[in-house]
């Protein structure tokens, strides 16, 4: 789920305030702690080959984020394509792959143990 910013409802605006809230994003049912994290992600950047191994050879952590800067896409297990860039609000449900197509920064909360496990997974097969 891609959201831009003048996408998001503008619940309250005051003078120097504006306070945009978008409901139903995302569901943390099932899960505990979750981490924040500051991704720098240079053009081409492909995780299809980190992920090989996992379930479905896909991510399958959820995230929700905010692009600062460039341009990725992620593809669902039936192949579907969704791009996101600068100041779009993103939710990445279980079961996807990344392509960055612009030098990137992006900022995600996830599930810490389950992203955990991913990123250790992506440090043995560079590793490999």
């Amino acid at each position: 789920m891609r959201v831009a910013k003048e996408h998001v409802d503008v619940r309250m605006e005051l003078p120097g305030v504006v306070i945009r809230q978008r409901k139903v994003f995302g569901d943390v049912s099932g899960f505990d702690k979750i981490s924040g994290e500051y991704f720098t992600l240079a053009a081409g950047v492909d995780t299809a080959p980190l992920f090989v191994g996992l379930e479905g050879d896909l991510c399958q952590c959820p995230h929700w984020g905010f692009v600062l800067r460039g341009e990725l896409t992620t593809t669902d297990a039936g192949g579907a394509q969704e791009t996101v860039t600068a100041n779009d609000l993103f939710y990445w449900p279980p079961g996807h792959n990344v392509k960055v197509n612009a030098d990137a920064e992006i900022v995600m909360f996830s599930p810490q143990r389950e992203h955990s496990q991913v990123i250790d997974h992506m440090i043995e097969k560079v590793k490999s």
